[in-house]
């Protein structure tokens, strides 16, 4: 007979290591109850059972899936409970294994736990490269720890006797974006290559977004022409930095041609093309050119999200458009797009305005039945 699956087993497990009566003896694997279950604790004390199975630790998603929900809740406690116990297993000799709980404390803002693991990693058998270096300086970054981004980034290279990489580079740079320190930014390109690391479109968008943004056109354009003359294609997100650029400074002409410019390139705007377009025409009131844009959505094969309802509602409501405004929230309730219920209670109070109550009524049930129970639509109390 052939000896049982890994996932079998595992499954067996759960199946047998909870209580009788348990709700999650109810779900088909353990995979299930980790994404149901609605207690944190007792998700953490299953994800600690469910670590001691080689093919468990293989789910990184199911990893960034539990450390994003702890955090979202604040729970750093529970966050360090569970990787604290990865520690115990032979698999944190491993460099890819070490890095990745290293990366899940820096994107929930751990930092200090982070630098913890990567000063272990000697004690744990595990080799330190440029891989753990770049992870501990990418948790420097995802928690704002910018200063220590920069000391470490100066100091620990030559330390440890490890080369710093194109990478290292792109996530330095992105951390002088994100402090706004622009010009450090730019002198970490031109550092880079005077070590003969080549820049790549990782490094071109990060710095475009930064000084985009950051109202410095000029220089998003000097470095715009520095990656063409090394033949590196833009790609969307390049042409989106340059679009918020121009729609943040109000020059709807130029981002319009932007966006003609792209196509014509072969570069098919996404959604955020799209909203970038319909928020900076909302900024103006011009609520003409904003549906002209967000008619633009149903020929593309991008879907309206949050923030395109979000932008046109207020718009709509605004100038008098009920009706328009009203075809969107079905819309929304048809697509099932989570937006915040107050967008969707503007129309109603216009709608009430305009003694349209049926429209009303339809949609205050259509909030009561929505599945995700996010919208309490209510109707004005009676005079």
């Amino acid at each position: 007979m052939a000896a049982p699956s890994s996932f079998r087993l595992l499954k067996r497990a759960f199946s047998t290591s909870l209580e009788a009566g348990d709700s999650v003896t109810s779900l088909k694997s353990a995979h299930d109850f980790l994404y149901k279950e609605r207690s944190l604790k007792r998700l953490v004390a299953q994800f600690k059972k469910s670590s001691a199975f080689d093919h468990f630790r293989t789910k990184i998603g199911t990893y960034q899936y539990a450390v994003r929900r702890l955090a979202s809740a604040r729970r750093f406690d529970l966050i360090e409970e569970i990787l604290e116990e990865q520690k115990k297993y032979r698999d944190i000799s491993k460099e890819g294994f070490a890095v990745r709980i290293i990366s899940l404390y820096g994107k929930s803002g751990m930092f200090e736990n982070a630098q913890k693991l990567f000063d272990e990693m000697p004690e744990l058998s595990c080799e330190r490269t440029v891989l753990s270096l770049n992870a501990l300086l990418g948790a420097c970054v995802n928690s704002k720890k910018f200063d220590k981004m920069e000391e470490l980034f100066r100091e620990l290279p030559g330390k440890l006797s490890i080369d710093s990489d194109s990478v290292s580079y792109n996530i330095a740079i992105k951390g002088y974006c994100a402090k706004g320190s622009l010009d450090s930014a730019i002198s970490m390109l031109d550092e880079m290559e005077k070590k003969g690391l080549e820049p790549d479109l990782v490094t071109f968008n990060t710095l475009l977004s930064g000084l985009y943004l950051g109202n410095r056109t000029a220089d998003g354009d000097k470095i715009w022409a520095r990656m063409q003359e090394k033949n590196i294609v833009p790609d969307v997100r390049s042409y989106n930095a340059k679009l918020f650029g121009l729609v943040s400074q109000k020059k709807m002409k130029e981002a319009v041609e932007t966006v003609e410019e792209m196509r014509m390139k072969g570069t098919n705007p996404d959604i955020f093309s799209f909203n970038a377009l319909i928020k900076g025409f909302a900024k103006s009131g011009n609520l003409n050119d904003a549906k002209l844009w967000y008619s633009e959505i149903g020929k593309s094969n991008f879907d309206p999200d949050k923030t395109t309802y979000g932008t046109l509602i207020p718009l709509a409501c605004q100038k008098g458009d009920v009706d328009f405004a009203y075809e969107l929230c079905e819309e929304i309730f048809n697509i099932r797009c989570l937006v915040d219920g107050a967008v969707l209670q503007l129309v109603v109070d216009r709608l009430v305005e305009e003694s349209r109550i049926e429209e009303v009524e339809k949609l205050v049930q259509l909030g009561k039945v929505n599945k995700y129970r996010r919208y309490s639509l209510q109707l004005p109390a009676s005079k």
